[in-house]
């Protein structure tokens, strides 16, 4: 499947186009296959355990704290699902069941499908560690606008510093 992009008539509207495009890009890589192979124990209704595991894994990253969250933000998501391969994604009392009956087989085959995971994304993983490895350790204030997302008035031991200066050292 190609990932296209544009305009449409169509009255169509989701806060979760960027999630599907990355979801389409998991899918091509086949990133997210490892979840697929986990052994599910009770029978296929609509969705199979990978499908579930998967639509947790879309509820994190659709920014969901808790599971209870999914039916309010994604449950009428259709065209995130038609993405997926889904007609719609499950409703969070499933998904909430689905964790709770999962073996401790089956967890730990979880953990290792969720590092193979990780691994085929991660940059650290493939890093030279035979090199160095540059670490900043500035632990200097900087200012910041009360209008910025998440700032907080905070402390900052020590003298102030000038806009633009460099730590003395």
């Amino acid at each position: 499947m190609a990932i296209e992009m544009g305009l449409t008539d169509e009255c169509i509207n989701t806060q979760y186009a960027p999630l599907a495009a990355l979801f389409v890009l998991y899918q091509q890589k086949r990133v997210l296959n490892p979840l697929q192979q986990i052994p599910n124990l009770a029978k296929k209704r609509e969705y199979s355990l990978g499908d579930k595991l998967i639509q947790v894994l879309l509820s994190m990253l659709a920014g969901c704290e808790t599971l209870s969250e999914v039916n309010l933000k994604l449950r009428s998501e259709a065209r995130l699902a038609e993405v997926c391969g889904w007609r719609q994604l499950a409703d969070q009392s499933s998904l909430s069941r689905t964790l709770d009956k999962l073996s401790l087989e089956q967890i730990d085959q979880l953990r290792e499908a969720t590092t193979q995971v990780w691994r085929s994304l991660s940059q650290t993983w493939r890093h030279n560690w035979h090199g160095f490895l540059w670490l900043d350790y500035d632990l200097s204030g900087l200012p910041c606008s009360a209008k910025a997302e998440a700032s907080q008035k905070g402390f900052f031991s020590g003298k102030k510093m000038l806009l633009g200066a460099s730590w003395p050292g």
